[in-house]
């Protein structure tokens, strides 16, 4: 498979490139970038073939909007596909600290969550202007779910239902200024939810269907499958456990995940594939799965993910995972 390759939204008319740039480091996450590096890895992306790009307002409290934007302009419009969210509004506030929330350097602006229907209007009004386009491909409703909210779940919940997000979304997709609607969530439950509460051009989950997580499979992937509604997969990495570094979602490793990527390990050592190789791979063999989402902290990184994600595994590999429970007996495997 070449990063190149597209598949096709079902709902939207768009291909998207199977292979994607995540543009949270772009905004600082745990290590700062300057702007000369943030330039540096969108030339790398741009001429290894990278055309699909995923922001958010809270990346570097909007960091990484402006730089994605300006790193965009300077390439056809037509030529690459662009995400980003909805569900914070940034308000300024001279308390921010670097550090705040992971990002090493963030913007003098605070998150305040709003997913109402004027709240997601303002959203995207402040996103365009941050990002210089007239359209986004894909927006997102970000981190909706009791697994960032707690017990402020029904009240967000009710702002996007009752509360008109939902409507604002299709009244944008309707009036062109977005091709496609989501979610952009790390929790499966919720995004099923709203599978049943909305009609959802696509899921972005992150984390939730890995080497390491297949619980999703029944009924999530199962039901998107069935409903045309495509899923991108984010954070194959587990945000980093996959690929060496010592963090499972953005804390430290559990034990149990440990004991687990080292039987991952074990089976890649014995035929020599890489293990964030296998991590990228996996996910697009679901058929729900239109592509998969990864940052980068530069181009090396960068370069190293593509051609890993173009590495060819014999299929044996995926049957050694499966056969010894490492793997769901259910998830279909990559064919090559």
């Amino acid at each position: 498979m070449k990063i190149t390759d597209r598949r096709p939204l079902p709902r939207t008319g768009l291909a998207l490139p199977v292979f994607g740039l995540g543009c949270a480091q772009v905004g600082g996450l745990f290590q700062p970038m300057s702007e000369q590096d943030a330039a540096a890895l969108f030339d790398s992306a741009w001429e290894l073939g990278v055309r699909l790009f995923d922001t958010a307002p809270y990346y570097g409290y909007t960091r990484s909007e402006w730089r994605t934007g300006a790193a965009l302009s300077l390439r056809p419009r037509a030529d690459y596909l662009l995400s980003t969210k909805v569900g914070r509004l940034m308000r300024p506030d001279d308390s921010v600290r670097p550090g705040d929330d992971g990002w090493a350097d963030p913007l003098p602006l605070r998150p305040q969550f709003d997913y109402s229907h004027d709240g997601v209007m303002r959203s995207f009004e402040d996103s365009v202007r941050r990002l210089g386009l007239a359209r986004i491909d894909l927006l997102l409703v970000h981190d909706i779910g009791r697994r960032t909210h707690g017990d402020r779940h029904a009240h967000h919940w009710d702002q996007l239902t009752r509360g008109g997000g939902f409507r604002a979304l299709e009244r944008l997709r309707h009036g062109g200024a977005v091709t496609a609607i989501g979610l952009g969530v790390n929790e499966w439950q919720v995004a099923h939810d709203s599978l049943q509460a909305f009609d959802l051009d696509c899921v972005m989950l992150a984390g939730r269907y890995t080497l390491l997580e297949q619980d999703s499979l029944t009924p999530f992937l199962e039901d998107c499958q069935r409903h045309g509604v495509a899923v991108i997969i984010a954070g194959p990495f587990n945000s980093g456990v996959l690929a060496g570094a010592s963090s499972f979602d953005y804390a430290p490793v559990p034990v149990d995940i440990v004991q687990r990527v080292k039987a991952l390990q074990t089976v890649c050592a014995e035929f020599d594939v890489s293990l964030p190789a296998a991590a990228l791979q996996f996910p697009l063999a679901h058929p729900a799965v239109v592509s998969c989402v990864a940052g980068a902290h530069g181009p090396r990184q960068l370069a190293q993910n593509v051609g890993e994600f173009e590495s060819v595994i014999p299929a044996d590999f995926w049957k050694a995972l499966q056969a010894r429970g490492l793997v769901d007996s259910r998830a279909p495997l990559p064919q090559h």
